[in-house]
């Protein structure tokens, strides 16, 4: 199964237990159901609430996802085939015509990318190469020259390397020979005795022997002595001396320094605004221990599909994963306030006046016909606990109480009210996390026409833990709305135990939309201007942000 072909199930920023346990169940309903991969994801940090009850029921967190833009490992990648730096251009350009390609990557043992080599370098080095000395500058290995002249070593070790000397056709008689052949030099030649005999005099690194020519045993004798190597080609001179520069190895040429190259995890949108400031055609492709892997072009991106989605327990984009509107959505399984998430095409988009997204998934359990096992009994039972707060809240139903009832003995679950009292502790337990930590542990963003605002939420049964939370929490209120660039913040503290909520906030008119919105209910706490009490007020989803956004419609 490709890439493309996964299902990502994934909650909104900031999860909070209801978000995690229904993208894990939701997950393994739907494969259940038709058999295709569904991914359970998460686009935040896990909290201690949620991490207990994972722990609890022994289930694993799910895959992070931080962005859902599609990314380079979700495309075709051409897998060409990378190439030692010792290969000869001459296999080099024949590789290129057999694979239809304009780029080899050039790799080390261990699969590092090392250089590029492509058509415009081969032929550039093809026309440039005057010097007669680059064969030797090169180091070229003398295997590479018997494969380029469909040649035959007949004195020497071909895999020997030629290190010093020129290129020369020995077209001249022997006495002028002499004037001209250097030590080391690689001679071409014909079949004259000779020739042959006066370069191994004047100690010649290997003669060419051209058309085939016989090599005496006296010569082949005397070339093993003077350390002169043979070999023998069935091309004339001419057409040695044009073919012998091809046996070049391939990384004296290639590209080594200021390579464009990719991860598999970066994502296309910004892969495409970099190839588009690129003249070339090809680019190579890393994995995470940045070995090559293979290669993309600019045609790869075309038609590239978003990563397909079901979104759980929200339907804003604002609290969507990034990226989301690079993605295909495929279903929406919500029981917030329908917000504004764009769909490409009509999608499955179930949203009900529930209490909690895992009541609706475990509706979704019974209508299938999918029995419950222990772990994901335990993981909707907890969500649903979780989300109405002990059924305290006022977006509980019966439905929700219900699915708890049905569920806790399929889970293990003995005493609801002890089990929720020890997973609330978890969640109350701020000891050791920063005021980010707390902040973020479970937080949204909204708008209301043309403000936006955001609601953090902390629950606890620690009154005095709440308090000292207070004195930590009001400077970073400040720091989170500059950061978010919104308008207004608001951070709830709530009690279960006393089923109250102590507000604070930070932003211009932050403080008077509270009074507004929570008319007759919102009181100061005593002795304490800073926090406004909400008595009653458990539910941010329910009976704050409604109630803000009306206020803020209405102005």
């Amino acid at each position: 199964m490709t890439a493309s072909e996964k299902i990502y199930v994934i909650g909104h920023k900031n999860p909070d237990t209801d978000s995690i346990c229904s993208a894990i169940c939701y997950a393994a309903l739907k494969h259940q159901i038709d058999g295709r991969e569904y991914i359970a994801s998460r686009a935040g940090q896990i909290n201690n609430e949620t991490q207990f009850v994972l722990d609890m029921f022994g289930a694993q967190a799910p895959k992070l996802i931080e962005n859902i833009t599609t990314q380079v490992r979700d495309i075709e990648i051409r897998k060409t085939k990378g190439v030692n730096r010792d290969l000869s251009i001459k296999r080099a350009w024949n590789m290129m015509q057999e694979n239809d390609v304009v780029t080899i990557p050039v790799i080390t043992d261990n699969g590092m990318l090392e250089g590029l080599i492509t058509v415009t370098d081969i032929a550039t080095s093809y026309m440039n190469v005057y010097d007669s000395t680059t064969l030797s500058a090169a180091k070229t290995l003398y295997s590479n020259i018997i494969e380029t002249l469909s040649g035959q070593m007949l004195v020497g070790d071909s895999s020997d390397i030629c290190e010093e000397g020129k290129i020369l056709i020995a077209a001249a008689n022997p006495d002028m020979m002499e004037s001209y052949i250097e030590k080391n030099d690689i001679v071409i030649l014909g079949n004259r005795y000779e020739s042959q005999l006066c370069a191994i005099e004047m100690e010649a690194g290997c003669l060419i022997v051209c058309e085939g020519a016989q090599v005496s045993m006296t010569i082949r004798k005397l070339a093993t002595e003077k350390g002169c190597k043979i070999i023998t080609t069935p091309y004339d001179a001419f057409t040695a001396a044009r073919l012998i520069n091809q046996s070049i190895s391939i990384g004296y040429f290639m590209k080594r320094n200021r390579l464009t190259v990719f991860d598999d995890t970066d994502r296309i949108d910004e892969v495409g605004d970099v190839m588009r400031t690129k003249r070339y055609r090809d680019f190579p492709i890393l994995n995470e221990e940045g070995k090559y892997i293979g290669m993309i072009s600019r045609r790869n991106l075309l038609g590239a599909k978003g990563k397909k989605v079901i979104l759980i327990d929200h339907n804003e984009r604002s609290q969507s994963v990034n990226g989301i509107e690079h993605a295909e959505i495929e279903e929406i399984i919500d029981h917030h306030r329908i917000g504004a998430v764009e769909t490409m095409a009509p999608v499955f988009f179930r949203n009900q006046p529930l209490g909690c997204t895992a009541t609706i998934v475990y509706q979704m359990y019974c209508e299938a016909g999918v029995e419950f096992n222990k772990m994901t009994a335990g993981l909707l039972c907890s969500a649903i606990i979780s989300d109405t707060l002990m059924f305290r809240s006022p977006t509980c139903t019966e439905v929700d109480k219900r699915a708890v009832a049905d569920l806790a003995p399929k889970a293990g679950i003995e005493s609801i009210e002890d089990f929720a009292e020890e997973m609330f502790s978890a969640a109350g337990n701020l000891k050791g996390k920063s005021v980010e930590e707390i902040f973020y542990q479970d937080f949204k963003r909204f708008t209301a026409g043309k403000v936006t605002f955001g609601v953090g939420q902390i629950v606890s049964m620690n009154k005095t833990e709440l308090q000292e939370l207070k004195d930590r929490m009001l400077p970073y209120l400040k720091e989170a709305r500059a950061a978010h660039n919104i308008d207004m913040m608001f951070f709830m503290m709530t009690n279960v135990l006393t089923e109250t909520t102590g507000l604070i906030c930070d932003g211009d008119g932050a403080r008077q939309t509270i009074f507004s919105a929570m008319e007759g209910i919102a009181v100061e706490e005593d002795g304490d201007s800073d926090v406004i009490k909400l008595p009653g007020v458990l539910s941010r989803k329910k009976q704050l942000v409604p109630k803000i956004i009306q206020v803020l419609q209405d102005k």
